[in-house]
Formats: structure tokens, sequence, C-alpha cells
């Protein structure tokens, strides 16, 4: 399941993201916000928090792309919250301790279901973290939420859900997570996810009608 990280973007397994771009084909709406300027700051947090040696301090660079002082200055306040998060939470620091960060897998001819009828794909997925030895991981994320309240909502809107049943069912993992921190005033909120609850049930509905779409389009 696990491969050289380098070589993820170039496969061709179907990914949450390929899903992501289909349902905005399908089902297009108004974007809030910079989509690539938030794209750009996240990664920019990922690579601190998950990929350090991308990271040039010096030169305010990940690989290539340069960042101003003031970005790179919330993602580092950004990433000392996190830091101070896991003082209170066992689960995080265990996580940040021990975790594979940037792993991805590949899960050849996993099997769907849609609406009674039953085909495969092969499908991929990226983790920001995951706890190989418990068999579960989740995902970091960058948000404009300033409450819990505000992320909850985040985590439908944005279909949070969806990538982490996705990510669930790939891995066959019983639990996930999601760690996100706001980009306002630094609070980092969580989200536990455990196979059958709501959060799975919601994500996972919502990837199989997406899943049976795409496969529909790529008979040929």
């Amino acid at each position: 399941m696990n491969h050289n990280p380098d070589e993820y973007y170039n496969r061709r397994e179907v990914s949450n993201s390929d899903l992501t771009e289909l349902k905005n084909l399908l089902h297009p709406r108004a974007q809030y916000g910079d989509k690539e300027a938030a794209f750009r700051f996240g990664t920019l947090v990922d690579a601190i928090i998950t990929e350090p040696a991308r990271v040039n301090y010096y030169r305010r660079t990940v690989d290539d792309v340069s960042y101003t002082a003031d970005e790179f200055l919330l993602a580092q306040e950004m990433h000392k919250s996190l830091r101070m998060e896991a003082r209170r939470d066992s689960l995080l620091s265990r996580v940040l301790e021990l975790s594979d960060t940037q792993r991805f897998m590949v899960n050849k001819t996993q099997p769907f279901e849609y609406g009674g009828f039953r085909f495969t794909l092969d499908t991929r997925c990226k983790w920001d973290w995951f706890l190989t030895a418990a068999n579960f991981g989740g995902d970091l994320k960058t948000t404009f939420a300033t409450s819990q309240k505000q992320f909850d909502e985040a985590v439908d809107f944005f279909d949070w859900d969806r990538s982490r049943a996705w990510y669930m069912d790939i891995a066959r993992s019983d639990r996930d997570f999601i760690y996100a921190i706001s980009k306002k005033n630094c609070l980092v909120f969580k989200k536990h996810i455990t196979r059958g609850d709501a959060i799975y049930n919601r994500g996972r509905e919502k990837y199989e009608e997406l899943a049976f779409q795409y496969w529909c389009l790529n008979l040929n």
C-alpha cells in the first residue's frame, strides 16, 4: 500500500481531489475567498508541520515557492498553537511524535456500491498523518473558522467528511480525525470520527454518489 510520496501526483488512481473536481463540474457553486491563496498558504502550514525538510526559513520558501514574512510568521504561530494543544491532547501528542507524514496509499479494484449497483475503482489517498501500528490516521487543515460551531459547519460545507470516509475505506481503518488551525485566531479545532458514526456515514454517502458518476464517465 505504501509508496514513495513523490510519485503520488503522477498516478492515475482516483483520489478524493478527483471527486471534488467532478463535483465542481457537475454542481458548480459560488467560490468564497481566494481558493488558490488558501491552498498556497495551506501548503506552507502543512510543510512546516509535516514536511519540515521542504522549508527554507532563511529564504522563506517551500520548495521553489516564496512566501512573505507575514505569511511565515502566521504559519509559525499556528504551528506553535498546535504544539501547545498537544500538551493537553494525548492523541495529538502521539500523532506529532509517532505518525508517518505525507504517506500515500493505493487500493486496486476497491469495491463500491451505489443504488444496489456494484463496481470497482482503483483509488489513492495521501495522509497528513498515519499511525501505522494503530492503522488509522487523520488530516491537518487550516481554516477561517473562529469557533467550534463554524468549524463543524466547514466539515460539511467543504466535504471534509467525504474526504475522511474516503481515506478510512482505502486504509480499512475504523477511526480518523481532523485537526484544524484557525488562520484568524490560531485556535485549534478537532473532530474525531468513528466508522458508522454520523460524519462517516454522511461522508461515505457523498463519495459513493460521486464515485458512481466518475465510473460512468470513464467507462471507455
